[in-house]
Parts: C-alpha cells; structure tokens; sequence
C-alpha cells in the first residue's frame, strides 16, 4: 500500500505550500507527543497484542484494556499516528503531507468506527460502559 501511495503522490512530492524553519518547533512537540503515546501505550503489550494477532485468534485469552493510557483515551495508536502525521505536515509544508494526513484522518474515522463496532461484540457491556465513560481520541483532563 505504501509503494502504491508513493508512486501516485510522486508528481507533487516537491509542491511545498509554505517554507518556514520556525514551524519545526510546534512539530517537533507533536513528534514528541506522538512518540511518547506510542511508548505509554505498548505498556504491558507484546508486539503481536499491539499488532492484533490475538484478535485473529478466537479461541485467544483477551482482555478489555482499561489501564495506563487507556484510562484516559481509548484509541492511543491511533492518536500517536495522528500526531506523527500532523508533525511531518506542519513541519514540511508538502502538500503530499496534508492530503496523506487528510486521508489518514478519513480512514481512520471508518476504522476507529468498525473497531468500536468488533469490540463491543467481543466485550459487550463492559466495553459499553468504557465507551461512555473514556473519550476516543481526544483525552480529558
């Protein structure tokens, strides 16, 4: 999927709508941000939890993660990937940046969605009172 990305966004990989060495400071604070989500979120997740190999698995031990991180959001990853992607379009300027971002963000709202969607099958209640009482990507504080 990502050679494909890269060869059709290839014609614009140059088309810079600003240039500007300032704005690498906001980026680099989402970098850091995004990479400290990823940290904290592979607390107490293997590599293969943290890839959904478990969810392949029926017949798997799995349990609603409620702790660290996901006391306070419920979809970490996905934040962290969010935050990467702005860094890299606000601190570059590339229009391949902000479109990639723009289609991450739109993917990403149908895949949180079917997630959401599984995990309550798979949970139920529980899962249920998590949704109500933990918000998706944007924490409270």
């Amino acid at each position: 999927m990502w050679v494909i990305i890269g060869f059709a966004t290839a014609p614009w990989r140059h088309l810079t709508l600003y240039s500007n060495d300032i704005i690498w400071i906001p980026a680099t604070i989402l970098f850091a941000i995004g990479i400290w989500l990823y940290r904290v979120s592979s607390r107490g997740f293997s590599a293969r939890q943290l890839g959904g190999i478990p969810e392949l698995h029926t017949n798997s031990d799995q349990r609603l993660a409620t702790h660290g991180i996901r006391s306070r959001i419920r979809h970490p990853v996905y934040l962290a990937h969010l935050l990467e992607m702005l860094a890299w379009s606000l601190g570059t300027g590339l229009a391949v940046c902000y479109l990639l971002t723009a289609f991450a963000i739109l993917t990403g709202i149908f895949m949180i969605r079917a997630e959401e969607q599984e995990l309550v099958k798979r949970f139920g209640e529980p899962y249920l009172r998590y949704q109500r009482a933990v918000p998706a990507l944007i924490p409270r504080f």
